[in-house]
């Protein structure tokens, strides 16, 4: 933060505390009466007042009042330093998939709460990027639209949780949902990151309808399939209580490729949390598009403090002459 002044030509009013200082120097010698004694040691036992100390006190204050009324004067002004940078022009939607089968814990604890953990770490890798996030099953919704506020997206994640929509994979419904959230985006780079790990089997949208879209409108989607090869453990609800099954693992992983060539991105497979989280630094270190961005001053007044300080030190000043410091006829 730096301080600047509006009217520093103000200052030369200090000059004017010069005569005045001398003027009361002057003063306070004349007002001083003499008398001539042959001795000074019936005095020496008497102590002086405290209103000797405090009689210069008023004055002191009218000198303090001159300073700050000048400096309020002058307009001080703090300002944000302002600097050239350079940001990424990416705007970023991620579309997860939150349906049953997201349980299945060959990610630790399982598919859903890795894929919240590896993508919290992927946006606090990117401050400078809009970001936002849509979840589907067999319908979708935005949990959070296209904000550069990372902490509030960050807790709206955590709160995803499976169970939220009707359960089903509507892989189209949600790639549709996240284009119509960027599609009114001007970043100069706009994506979409699809993560599911099953088939389409619901919603009256295609996907390959969807991926259709989202390349007319510029946008750019990678694909991520979650689940290891062959059978992964999956809790079920029995009438013992919940048990643990192999189930088989089952990605649409022609069409989730289909959906990135269309759109000009990418598809991945993703067997565990580590694979997972390398393919988001893949996407990250491919979506480094720079732009130069210049951050302009903010200025904001900070006369009123001194003005305050000014009509402190003058109310003390007339307060002390009518009270402690009264002089009497």
């Amino acid at each position: 933060m730096n301080y600047t002044f509006l009217h520093p030509h103000f200052f030369y009013f200090l000059l004017l505390l010069l005569p005045m200082i001398g003027w009361y120097i002057w003063k306070q010698k004349e007002l001083n009466a003499s008398l001539q004694i042959s001795t000074l040691k019936g005095f020496s036992r008497i102590k002086k007042s405290r209103k000797t100390y405090l009689r210069h006190v008023p004055f002191g204050l009218r000198c303090l009042t001159i300073i700050f009324l000048i400096i309020a004067l002058a307009r001080p002004q703090s300002t944000d330093s302002h600097r050239d940078v350079t940001t990424e022009g990416i705007d970023i939607m991620v579309s997860l998939d939150i349906s049953g089968s997201m349980q299945a814990m060959d990610f630790k604890p399982n598919r859903l709460e890795a894929a919240k953990d590896v993508a919290t770490e992927f946006i606090a890798g990117r401050p400078n990027d809009k970001m936002g996030l849509v979840v589907f099953a067999a319908e979708s919704f935005t949990q959070c639209p296209l904000t550069i506020d990372h902490a509030v997206l960050t807790n709206l994640i955590q709160d995803v949780q499976i169970g939220m929509l009707q359960d089903g994979t509507a892989i189209g419904l949600g790639l549709s949902t996240a284009v119509s959230r960027i599609k009114e985006s001007d970043a100069k780079s706009k994506v979409i990151i699809l993560l599911t790990d099953g088939v389409n089997n619901r919603g009256e949208i295609h996907p390959l309808t969807a991926a259709e879209i989202a390349k007319s409108f510029g946008v750019r989607v990678y694909t991520i399939g979650v689940g290891s090869h062959g059978t992964a453990p999956y809790p079920v609800n029995t009438v013992f209580g919940q048990q643990v099954q192999d189930m088989e693992v089952k990605i649409d992983e022609n069409m989730l490729q289909e959906i990135a060539d269309i759109t000009g991105g990418e598809y991945f497979r993703a067997t565990d949390k580590s694979k997972l989280r390398q393919i988001y630094e893949e996407i990250d270190q491919m979506e480094k598009t720079k732009i130069e961005v210049k951050e302009y001053s903010k200025r904001s007044e900070e006369f009123l403090p001194f003005a305050i300080l000014a009509l402190a030190f003058l109310l003390a000043e007339v307060l002390l002459r009518n009270t402690v410091l009264r002089n009497l006829p």
